[in-house]
């Protein structure tokens, strides 16, 4: 799952991972991708930090909170490559963080990283 309110950033996260064969739901904010995360139950979710209403990092805590999803790997997105960042994603329970702007090797390590092949 990609959850970006950027329409450029969500669609070309998707080309990539879709052309890798995944299967990709998308979200514009963390209110929108609650209600899908807990219809489609993704395997792995991106999330941008910058997002109008609930950031990433509120998005992130929400997600670790349910006890359905706490497992569920969630990697930060941002343009901000701070420590500072970094280790505010670590509190709110995030997996990983990339700096946009990411590449294709950036996404399928994560997901190489991050996701155990049923």
């Amino acid at each position: 799952m990609v959850i970006d309110d950027s329409k450029t950033i969500r669609r070309t996260a998707e080309t990539l991972l879709k052309k890798q064969g995944c299967e990709v739901v998308t979200a514009t904010d963390g209110f929108e991708a609650l209600a899908k995360i807990a219809e489609h139950k993704p395997d792995i979710i991106f999330v941008d930090i910058m997002m109008p209403r609930l950031d990433g990092y509120q998005t992130c805590a929400l997600i670790k909170h349910n006890r359905l999803f706490k497992q569920t790997p969630v990697i930060m997105l941002s343009s901000k490559d701070s420590i500072f960042d970094k280790a505010r994603g670590r509190i709110v329970g995030s997996e990983q963080y990339l700096t946009k702007p990411f590449t294709r090797d950036d996404l399928l390590g994560a997901i190489r990283m991050h996701v155990k092949h049923h």
